[in-house]
């Protein structure tokens, strides 16, 4: 489970999430939302305790991030929205680094090692250092770190970033069977489409608050629009992409420019 109770984190006079109010349930998979700069990386990084909040309270899988940082991560998997990989590392020294820091060794490391390169494709690839990987081979490293102690929480921040569709698919696949089994999924991102897919439950935060929360429908119906994505744009003051296009052409003009005239 995930819990806040009027989480406050500042960096100087800057506030970046202030009295944050929200809960995750066991089996739930929560869409967490919000413009740029809403405050949603700040919020993970404080609930996976990279950095301690400025005041008020959250508790992940039981336990307060403030108090007991050790036992709060080792519950917990986190894939971030841009990783860094120790990149002289090939996938399978990486995942075994990753492992035994889980407290996870020996053929039971190598098992679950071999199992998510498998599962991602890129088992054959397990000895290529990882400056040799795409991107999207980085990111199935990525998530099969965070997994690969079979975590109680997931904190998940744009997760598909980078994968081909069938990896996508498999991702998708995974979250729904971990939420069935009890896991609290926290999912973050700005693909929409994604989060009204498999999301259970959506919080959408702006400045640092939660501003709604509840199913697609649920939101769709309050904004008084007929998707998630008109809602989101009318619940966060973003403005409508329609007038936004309209404006970038008329600052291109409105036809092509002649290739003679460059000439």
């Amino acid at each position: 489970m995930i819990e806040t109770t009027r989480l406050t984190r500042r960096f100087g006079p800057k506030v970046a999430v202030q009295d944050l109010d929200m809960r995750v349930q066991p089996g739930e998979i929560v869409g967490f939302l919000g413009p740029n700069g809403a405050g949603k990386t700040t919020t993970v990084k404080v609930l996976t305790c990279m950095i301690k909040p400025s005041g008020g309270s959250a508790r992940v899988a039981g336990f307060d991030v403030g108090q007991d940082p050790m036992e709060v991560k080792t519950r917990v998997g986190y894939v971030p929205e841009a990783g860094a990989l120790y990149e002289t590392l090939t996938a399978e020294e990486y995942l075994g680094m990753v492992a035994n820091l889980r407290g996870i060794t020996g053929s039971a490391a190598d098992t679950r090692i071999r199992e998510f390169l498998g599962l991602f494709g890129i088992l054959e690839a397990r000895s290529q250092r990882l400056v040799e990987y795409s991107k999207g081979m980085r990111q199935k490293v990525l998530i099969s770190a965070a997994l690969i102690a079979n975590p109680e929480v997931l904190f998940l921040d744009e997760p598909l970033n980078g994968l081909d569709a069938n990896a996508a698919l498999v991702v998708k696949e995974l979250l729904r069977e971990l939420a069935a089994q009890g896991r609290t999924i926290l999912f973050c991102s700005h693909i929409l489409e994604v989060v009204e897919r498999i999301c259970t439950r959506i919080i959408i935060i702006n400045e640092g608050r939660v501003i709604t929360e509840g199913s697609p429908a649920e939101i769709a119906a309050e904004a008084g629009e007929s998707s998630l994505e008109a809602a989101f744009a009318r619940i966060t003051g973003v403005r409508d992409a329609a007038d936004v296009t309209r404006d970038l052409l008329s600052a291109l003009g409105s036809t092509p420019a002649d290739p003679a005239r460059r000439s």
